[in-house]
């Protein structure tokens, strides 16, 4: 199904400089009863510029942070590509408001690819105990919480000292800004179109690979045109002008991506203002990392 799914952050860091003030999936902004602590120099960390997709559209910029240890051949795919030009002028041709805008197709209608052949399923990944994961909730049998700036699910820790490597099964939760790559019917069909989420679809989880997730520009995604047609297909579709990984860009063309580290205290603080927020609706989709762009 190339066409029906060929599918699939933000500026809050100043303000976080007084106070912690996430925004929910459904872009509601809670409000914390208590002071946050102030964010330092050491709370953040700089994205590597590896793993930064620099996607420049006629709508604006849009910033994903890839992560290897979730799909290490997708990422390696979408490096690839950007890195070839291959998605240059490409249009955003399926967008649906409410839940993703995709891309990646040189047809333009759902059903083409690049010359390279399709990707086994990386639906799932085994993490261990050197994985980069900060647990936010412990639901029954599970750990939800964040491998740098993507949303995860996975098996408790404990689980590890049971299994042959050492390792457990976790997967990324498609929550807004999540990228995805699109696939046919076939799960090993993924190719070179991808998806980013413009609102939670937790139907996709285990079920699409995840790759990464836009850190900055999520306004852009959702400022894309979209179809009001079942099957999503826009006419006069926006479109990527350039999109290459920042490491192969030029140093003074190079953006310069510190997120919140999930290791420190303001996201814990972060954590438990929305946490007490949203109450029994508490989501790690929730949670909105704050960044800053230079």
């Amino acid at each position: 199904m190339r066409q029906g799914f060929r599918i699939t952050g933000a500026a809050l860091a100043a303000a976080l400089l007084a106070s912690v003030t996430p925004a929910s999936a459904q872009d509601t902004t809670p409000s914390s009863s208590e002071a946050a602590p102030a964010i330092a120099a050491d709370d953040w960390r700089t994205a590597a510029p590896d793993n930064l997709l620099v996607i420049d559209t006629n709508k604006g910029r849009i910033l994903v942070e890839m992560t290897p240890e979730a799909a290490p051949d997708h990422v390696a795919r979408i490096r690839l590509l950007a890195k070839a030009g291959f998605y240059d002028g490409l249009p955003w041709h399926r967008v649906i408001d409410g839940f993703m805008a995709q891309t990646g197709d040189p047809l333009g209608t759902g059903e083409g690819q690049s010359w390279h052949p399709d990707l086994k399923a990386e639906f799932t990944f085994r993490r261990d105990a050197q994985t980069p994961f900060v647990a936010v909730a412990a639901p029954a049998g599970a750990l939800i919480g964040f491998v740098q700036s993507l949303p995860v699910q996975t098996q408790p820790d404990a689980v590890m000292a049971t299994t042959p490597d050492r390792k457990v099964h976790a997967w990324g939760l498609y929550c807004p800004g999540v990228a995805g790559m699109a696939r046919d019917d076939a799960p090993d069909s993924a190719n070179s179109q991808f998806f980013l989420m413009r609102h939670p679809y937790p139907a996709l989880d285990k079920r699409y690979t995840v790759w990464g997730r836009v850190v900055s520009g999520l306004d852009v995604v959702r400022a894309l045109k979209f179809s009001p047609n079942p099957d999503g297909i826009v006419t006069d579709p926006d479109r990527m002008t350039r999109v290459r990984v920042a490491g192969d860009l030029p140093e003074g063309e190079r953006p310069s991506v510190r997120v919140l580290s999930t290791s420190r205290a303001p996201f814990r603080a972060l954590v438990e203002d929305t946490r007490a927020a949203r109450g029994a609706d508490f989501s790690a989709c929730d949670i909105e990392l704050p960044v800053e762009v230079n």
